[in-house]
């Protein structure tokens, strides 16, 4: 029996990161951890189901199964549901062909059948590897007062910046009569976030033409929206003005771990009228040990604390050592520093284990924008050896 849901969301979570190097090896971006407790695409999981949408297809592509396993049925979201919750939506064989998703466009194509058991009159297409709070009720509320087409979220950036998004140009109204792929000259700075709501009927025709076009990229940005805007459809900007970071890079990834820390934090973790849900493993409580010092962090449970730490992010299981210097850092799920090692202005990834009196990174006000260093998944670094700043380590040291 098909239920008619008047909204669904579909989540673009297939891509590499390659920009996140060593970290995305073998996860796909919106898998990396984040914030001591969460993975990226926490994020617009949570803000689906605070928005009241409760149908969600996951489309999935590069290196799926810890994804995969982290979604599982849905339940930390409440998303497991008879009729709707998350679906894992990956590549699949059709007929005698299959391929993988050729670009944003292709991916929603490829998955017209599922959209349309559920009969929407609306679809929202998110990314999975932003974090904000944003409620999209209100911005379908919007689409619908405006009878839209399109509604893209767009960030006011500055005059600077705007070079570096796709610019949606508006009228007075805030409908969209231009969009510019990173111009050189900007006439705006209206940046696109990624975040689109289609009147599903006229997406559906967008979406079939374009792949019938043996030129296309298949992409929204590309393709898409442009042809949309050439045909006269009501293409409306809907304007967030809350906290919205792309941690596609290493730099951004950590600044926005170190955005956590403090009472003046621009994203309220806490906030109880809007959680962001997680699967978290079951861990014992953390623990600091007799002289060890914690300063300005955060500290998850299954922490053990025996060194100093110092405006850092602990996740879950990690181990500091006794006389262990962490400072200006994120240590991942279950790594180790042991004794005596010092790891400053840097990432440190799941299971790696950094020996004693190794050095990694060097102190934040010595070095120059993107001179993280960062120490991939698993990877063991040996006793007292050093990883200078900006250094991307994805095979063991000893």
């Amino acid at each position: 029996m098909k239920i008619k849901k008047e909204c669904i969301a579909m989540l673009l979570a297939g891509g590499q990161g390659s920009r996140l190097g060593v970290l995305t090896k073998n996860v796909a971006k919106p898998a990396v951890p984040f914030g001591g407790k969460y993975r990226i695409i926490d994020f617009p999981l949570s803000n689906c189901v605070n928005s009241g949408i409760d149908t969600v297809g996951v489309l999935t592509q590069y290196m799926p199964l810890d994804l995969n396993a982290y979604i599982g049925n849905g339940q930390p979201w409440d998303l497991d549901r008879n009729y709707g919750g998350v679906s894992i939506l990956p590549p699949y064989v059709h007929g005698k062909n299959g391929e993988w998703y050729k670009g944003t466009a292709n991916a929603i194509y490829q998955n017209i059948h599922f959209i349309e058991q559920y009969d929407p009159e609306y679809v929202v297409i998110l990314s999975g590897d932003h974090i904000y709070k944003m409620d999209y009720n209100k911005m379908l509320q919007y689409h619908k007062a405006h009878q839209a087409a399109c509604t893209i979220a767009v960030l006011n950036v500055s005059l600077e910046e705007a070079s570096r998004f796709g610019i949606m140009n508006t009228d007075e109204e805030n409908r969209i009569y231009e969009f510019e792929e990173k111009p050189k000259v900007p006439k705006s700075t209206k940046a696109s976030m990624g975040i689109y709501i289609f009147t599903w009927s006229k997406l559906r025709e967008y979406l079939i033409q374009d792949e019938a076009d043996p030129k296309s990229s298949n992409d929204f940005g590309k393709n898409i929206i442009p042809e949309m805007l050439a045909h006269g459809e009501v293409m409306m900007a809907y304007e967030f003005s809350d906290y919205w970071k792309d941690v596609g890079t290493i730099e951004s990834l950590w600044e926005a771990n170190m955005e956590l820390i403090g009472e003046d934090s621009p994203i309220k973790l806490a906030d109880p009228s809007w959680r962001i849900y997680a699967r978290n493993p079951n861990e014992q409580p953390h623990y600091v040990a007799e002289g060890a010092e914690i300063r300005d962090s955060i500290v998850t449970e299954g922490a053990s604390i025996y060194g100093t730490v110092e405006h850092s992010v602990l996740f879950h299981g990690c181990r500091i050592g006794k006389g262990a210097i962490v400072r200006d850092s994120v240590i991942m799920p279950d790594a180790v520093i042991e004794d005596n090692a010092v790891v400053q202005y840097a990432i440190v990834g799941q299971e790696a284990v950094i020996g004693q009196e190794a050095s990694i990174g060097a102190p934040k006000e010595t070095c120059e924008n993107g001179a993280i260093a960062v120490v991939g998944d698993g990877i063991t670094i040996g006793k007292g050896v050093q990883i200078a700043a900006g250094e991307m380590i994805g095979e063991n040291r000893e």
